[in-house]
């Protein structure tokens, strides 16, 4: 009896040091954490903040534009002085804030409307095949008619001469369109004085300017670019362009 009572006693004992010893020990976490990811802003760095105090080039877009005549403005006018510094506000305008689709097939959403484009120093207007349809669109003859009255200089590029000759602001000046497309322009705009588009690439009278377009839109925007700032600065674009590379060149 006695014997049990001992083994007992030291069963009870073990059991006490087990438990004792398991409750001392330190419990352990292991937590799953993602990898941590390190933004990457590619935006910022490429976003050009609009600043009243410097010249506004605005740039019409509307379904159907040739894209290059937009992007040949945006190339000449987005670059930087030597000293890389913003120069332009360079903006894009449609008649709405929908994002417009080109002729290319690209979507390119307007930084402005017709209601609240800011003052501008120049207006570019581009061109389509078809332009039906804007040269009957009221509210975009009417918002180039308002430009005029403030704008230092009117571009237009290819059939973009259509809606000038509609709105009236150019007539008695010279103007040249696409090539094959001066006669009806004349026909249509009698007070215009259209150019001969197999001849003339670009021709500028007074404050406005036009081209044949489709590439040859990059001499109405490097003219106005060296216009506006100096011979040194449109060399120097023509260089970050690599414009100089197109001449001459072999295979």
């Amino acid at each position: 009896m006695k014997n049990s009572r001992i083994i007992a006693t030291i069963l009870i004992a073990i059991i006490f040091i087990s438990c004792n010893t398991q409750t001392s020990k330190p419990i352990l976490k292991v937590e799953h954490t993602a990898p941590v990811k390190v933004p990457s802003d590619t935006l910022t760095k490429h976003l050009k903040p609009f600043k009243p105090e410097l010249p506004t080039i605005g740039l019409l877009m509307f379904n159907g534009v040739l894209q290059g005549e937009v992007v040949a403005t945006s190339d000449v006018f987005g670059k930087p002085n030597q000293n890389m510094e913003q120069i332009f506000n360079v903006i894009t305008i449609a008649q709405t804030e929908n994002p417009i689709t080109t002729e290319e097939g690209l979507r390119f959403v307007p930084d402005y409307t017709f209601e609240n484009c800011p003052k501008l120093t120049a207006l570019f207007v581009p061109s389509g095949y078809d332009m039906y349809a804007q040269v009957r669109n009221e509210d975009m003859i009417d918002f180039i008619k308002r430009k005029n009255e403030e704008a230092q200089y009117i571009v237009s590029n290819c059939a973009g001469a259509q809606l000038i000759g509609k709105s009236g602001i150019a007539d008695g000046h010279k103007i040249v369109t696409y090539i094959g497309g001066g006669k009806q322009l004349q026909k249509e705009y009698p007070k215009l004085k259209v150019q001969n588009d197999s001849l003339v690439t670009f021709v500028e009278d007074g404050k406005f300017s036009s081209s044949n377009g489709n590439l040859t839109s990059y001499i109405t925007a490097l003219n106005l670019v060296e216009k506006m700032t100096s011979i040194e600065h449109r060399r120097f674009v023509e260089q970050y362009l690599y414009i100089d590379q197109l001449q001459n060149w072999k295979k």
